[in-house]
């Protein structure tokens, strides 16, 4: 069996590159693709911490599967509000959204 530590090497890495992704591009696209590695890494730590305390409970699973269905839900308004970001400037980085505040 993995140990934990590895797991949570593993997740440690997902998060820092979300946020240095998240950081550092000017695409919404990436900016959108950051966001959900930081929030895989969230999964994967939810799943491993409920193999370590709870070896017969599945709630850590539960709250893992919660968290898939509202990332993907979160993904596909993100997607659709670029869709339409892109029909009106015909560009999704982010410094043309400035145009979208007046």
């Amino acid at each position: 069996m993995i140990q934990l530590n590895y797991i949570l090497i593993i997740s440690a890495v997902m998060m820092f590159a979300g946020i240095f992704g998240f950081l550092t591009r000017r695409s919404t696209l990436a900016i959108l693709l950051s966001i959900e590695l930081m929030l895989n890494a969230t999964d994967l730590n939810f799943a491993a911490f409920n193999r370590m305390l709870y070896p017969t409970g599945h709630e850590g699973y539960f709250f893992t599967l919660f968290s898939i269905a509202i990332t993907a839900a979160e993904s596909a308004i993100a997607i659709a509000i670029m869709i339409n970001v892109y029909r009106q400037l015909k560009d999704i980085s982010v410094g043309k959204l400035e145009k979208m505040k007046y």
